[in-house]
């Protein structure tokens, strides 16, 4: 699904680019913001004895309209639908999505990748600022939904040592829900994007609690 994501937001925002500037009115794109937030996640609260990837990569896709909230238009209240994807690449695989409790557990044979993955539809509210020479600043904060879950192993399997692809869905005791504060500046169409997840991705007192993801990257908005 992080994937088909990735490659919609692509054509989202390539598709946009081409569009003529005379059927876009700039009073239009002010009213409307289509983006992409293109980030790398670093885990904190980490279970013992796990170690994460440098590159986590994740990647949000929304679209906000914007409210005006003063004459010359230089500072705007955005919000809208959006789809975010996380993902916890590390050397742990939880020893069972659908037990009682949430427990990662180091991996003891060869492997080649291990990843977390959840999915969030979400509502980003932001302030915006606009300044001369096309600044642009965004205070903001999100708010969303637990939609989909996996993990994904490739590795040798413990029994055989035979190299295996293993995807199981719908992981027990998520947290319902995310949020937490973000901020972009920059220049245009692209900005530079920071996200703190306040909450922890699974529910407390299940075995592994306030492991939450910090976001560092870039947004791009053709308008």
């Amino acid at each position: 699904m992080k994937r088909n994501i990735f490659l919609f937001a692509l054509l989202v925002l390539f598709s946009l680019q081409g569009v003529d500037a005379q059927i876009i009115s700039d009073n239009a794109k002010r009213k409307v913001t289509v983006g992409a937030d293109i980030f790398t996640d670093f885990w904190m609260n980490q279970p013992a004895k796990m170690e994460t990837r440098t590159v986590n990569q994740g990647v949000n896709v929304f679209m906000q309209y914007n409210f005006e909230l003063n004459d010359k238009g230089t500072v705007a209240f955005g919000v809208g639908p959006g789809i975010s994807s996380h993902n916890l690449y590390s050397n742990s695989t939880i020893q069972d999505i659908k037990g009682d409790s949430i427990i990662f557990k180091p991996i003891a044979q060869n492997y080649r990748r291990s990843k977390v993955n959840v999915v969030y539809f979400y509502f980003p509210m932001d302030v915006k600022f606009r300044f001369k020479n096309d600044m642009k600043l965004t205070i903001g904060f999100n708010f969303g939904f637990t939609i989909d879950s996996k993990q994904k192993y490739y590795g040798d399997r413990p029994s055989d040592n035979k190299r295996v692809m293993v995807k199981e869905k719908k992981i027990e005791h998520l947290d319902k829900y995310t949020y937490g504060p973000t901020f972009r500046f920059g220049w245009k169409y692209i900005t530079v994007f920071g996200a703190y997840q306040i909450n922890g991705i699974f529910e407390k007192g299940y075995g592994t609690d306030n492991l939450n993801p910090v976001s560092v990257g870039i947004t791009l908005t053709p308008f």
